[in-house]
């Protein structure tokens, strides 16, 4: 097949089409679960010997760094997610030492408490914890869930209930600004200048989760025993949250679909060994409202469908392709049943695999940069032929990893890329 040879955008949708691109496409920081973290992002750009610029904590649960354009352009990255439009003010910001001592920004609005230990505490307007940091940890952790006693009779007071879980309460751009009287407004025009300024793919994270709001709610333990015990009630919030997420996706449709490249959903629908449920269950509570939710935005915008799941899905990606999900990341392949050259022979001609490109589990936070070349070179042999491939490492970048290494990882692809010119 003759490669395509094309700008950064249609550079990914040539991917997302399984037609083979002039080079793998690159990711880094176009969503939350593709990123990398402060502390990383910061010894990245020491080790580069860049001095400009500051570590903006852009997703403050996560402690994700919003990479800059010199390192955008410097690794050749195509895709950016559009929340990077909100926010770009100094004083919107505010100036914080991350648990290394290194120096990073905040977001003005997010301003947790110390706690005696050392650690921090983000609180709702009215005291109530939401999420705490303990001293040397990268990431807030949930503390409040809303209903883990029971469900209430009523479920009109889910809206509420969901700001009181930390990934809402504490969203990332541009969600920070959703209460804004003029934010949808905002979100398109920002967009629309960013679309004129960039040709990199345009990405929009919704959520829209389902599993997940569940056991943010309930506590996993909670809902994965009401999957068996209390399906009515299942069925009830699910059904209350599609009719919140329709809601969201008709705005969003109506105010960028026509300049967003990819809808980023999400939905952490496996562990190290498997799906949390069974396919059955799946089917039974997800897959119908899965299917709803990609069926609207193929019927109302020009952007591609992109699910973000952890862990072994390998048993409920028939179903998640036939759902409608065009892209699927972050390719957790350390797990069971996710070996590379099995879900390309199995399912590359059917879905777009956005990340697998390095493990960051084992290699690139332990091995040698001369390990990472290998590991990334092997994977790029079996995913990158005949398109439906994306490179990014498997989730975000932590601080364990050394700087020289992230350098291998993207060195290794443009090495990749080049041979293949």
């Amino acid at each position: 097949m003759t490669p395509v040879s094309a700008p950064s955008r249609d550079r990914i949708l040539a991917a997302i089409d399984h037609r083979e691109p002039d080079r793998v496409p690159i990711d880094l920081g176009a969503t939350p679960s593709s990123g990398i973290s402060a502390i990383a992002y910061g010894r990245l750009k020491r080790h580069l010997g860049l001095t400009a610029g500051q570590t903006r904590v852009y997703d403050v649960v996560q402690q994700l760094a919003e990479p800059e354009e010199e390192i955008l352009d410097c690794l050749h990255v195509d895709a950016l997610d559009v929340g990077r439009t909100f926010n770009t003010r100094a004083e919107d910001w505010y100036p914080v030492t991350l648990f290394d001592g290194s120096s990073a920004l905040y977001p003005r609005w997010f301003q947790p408490q110390r706690t005696p230990e050392g650690g921090w505490r983000a609180l709702a307007p009215d005291g109530v914890e939401l999420a705490v940091q303990l001293k040397d940890m990268n990431f807030f952790d949930q503390t409040c869930f809303p209903w883990l006693d029971d469900y209430p009779a009523d479920l009109g007071d889910l809206p509420a209930a969901m700001r009181r879980v930390h990934w809402a309460a504490l969203a990332h751009s541009p969600w920070d600004h959703a209460a804004e009287p003029d934010f949808w407004d905002e979100l398109r025009a920002r967009t629309l200048a960013l679309r004129q300024r960039s040709d990199r793919a345009l990405m929009i994270v919704v959520g829209c989760n389902l599993f997940e709001w569940g056991t943010f709610l309930r506590r996993i333990d909670g809902f994965l025993m009401d999957l068996i015990a209390e399906p009515a009630q299942v069925e009830r919030l699910l059904d209350a949250l599609l009719a919140l997420h329709l809601d969201t996706l008709a705005r969003v449709c109506a105010a960028v679909g026509d300049l967003v490249d990819l809808c980023r959903f999400g939905d952490d629908l496996g562990t190290d060994t498997g799906p949390f449920m069974s396919p059955e269950f799946y089917r039974r509570y997800f897959k119908p409202r899965h299917t709803q939710l990609c069926a609207f935005v193929h019927r109302h915008s020009r952007m591609r469908t992109f699910l973000h799941s952890c862990g072994s899905i390998h048993a409920l990606l028939p179903d998640l392709i036939e759902a409608g999900f065009e892209v699927i990341n972050p390719v957790q392949t350390a797990c069971r049943d996710m070996e590379p050259a099995r879900l390309k022979r199995e399912f590359g001609r059917d879905i777009t695999f956005w990340g697998g490109g390095a493990d960051t589990r084992h290699v690139l936070n332990h091995g040698t940069p001369a390990d990472v070349r290998r590991d990334v070179l092997a994977r790029l042999e079996v995913f990158a032929p005949g398109g439906g491939y994306v490179f990014n490492p498997i989730h975000n970048l932590l601080p364990d990893v050394p700087p020289a290494n992230i350098v291998a990882m993207f060195a290794a692809v443009e090495e990749f890329n080049r041979a293949g010119a």
